[in-house]
């Protein structure tokens, strides 16, 4: 059984997507109708642009989807999976790859989404961290003991649990997490407190969006961030991406609950390999490669 997987913030880079773009008529045209919904030209960013413009988050989050899904696209009738997951905004370019989402009203939702998370990050100062080397339970107990805003944000692996919340509440997590005996607590360089109640504002914009979206019946299921299970109904799916902006990425139980479910194989679809080096750290031996384009 083979699960594709779909990276999230952070995985861009200058250059990408261009392979695909001069490979294949069919990404060219989906990345000009790209330029065309969102009004600005994206491509000449992603291929051409600075390092700066590029990690805008109204620029990030639609570049990284728009790399994964038209991979996707392009790899046609080779696409084949039999289970699909997407880390934080990876999970919209899951839902447009296996057919719940067409790829104009993924796109539409991912800007919207991006939009509505700078706005949050603006309206209140704030930022997440990086615990390594601690158990969950511990870090969430530190988090329970601040009385400021900090919650998990990222399950990302064994050993490894991103935090989020005020400025003030994960300079004193990281303290308490180091006490603790974490091995680091590194201040990521986000704009703002992401998987955290602070994106509420975010939520309830985005949630009047995906509730008039037409989703369809996608050719697998998808595990979901929220709940770490396979899903195919389409107002749970629905429900879960909703509540997906204030709510952890469960991504070590997603990871395991693929594997426990049969899950032989998994192909990493967009820009980088970090779920793959996730993986990794889960079991080892897991076979993990990266989509590409035949030549």
């Amino acid at each position: 059984m083979k699960a594709y997987v779909f990276p999230g913030q952070g995985a861009q880079f200058i250059g990408m997507g261009k392979d695909l773009y001069e490979a294949s008529p069919v990404a060219q045209e989906l990345f000009k109708k790209a330029n065309e919904i969102l009004g600005f030209d994206i491509t000449e960013i992603m291929f051409n642009g600075t390092d700066e413009q590029l990690k805008e988050t109204k620029v990030t989050q639609p570049a990284i989807f728009l790399h994964s899904v038209i991979l996707a696209k392009v790899l046609g009738d080779d696409f084949k999976p039999n289970m699909v997951a997407g880390h934080s905004l990876g999970e919209f370019s899951a839902l447009v790859a296996s057919g719940v989402l067409s790829f104009e009203d993924g796109l539409k939702l991912v800007y919207q989404r991006a939009l509505a998370m700078q706005a949050a990050c603006e309206a209140e100062p704030s930022t997440m961290a990086a615990i390594l080397g601690l158990e969950d339970e511990k870090v969430e107990e530190i988090c329970a003991s601040i009385d400021e805003v900090v919650v998990a944000a990222n399950y990302n692996c064994p050993g490894q649990l991103v935090i989020s919340g005020s400025n003030k509440g994960i300079e004193i997590a990281c303290e308490k997490a180091t006490e603790a005996g974490a091995k680091r607590a590194i201040p990521l360089p986000v704009g703002g407190a992401f998987h955290s109640p602070l994106m509420e504002p975010a939520r309830e914009k985005l949630e009047k969006a995906i509730k008039d979206t037409p989703f369809s019946k996608g050719v697998c299921p998808i595990y979901q961030n929220v709940t770490a299970s396979a899903v195919s109904d389409i107002d749970e799916i629905k429900q879960n991406l909703i509540a997906q902006l204030t709510a952890p990425v469960r991504w070590t139980q997603t990871m395991q609950q693929m594997i426990a479910d049969g899950c032989e194989e998994v192909i990493e679809v967009g820009p980088g390999k970090v779920l793959q080096g996730l993986f990794k750290k889960v079991d080892r031996k897991f076979p993990t490669s990266s989509a590409e384009i035949g030549e």
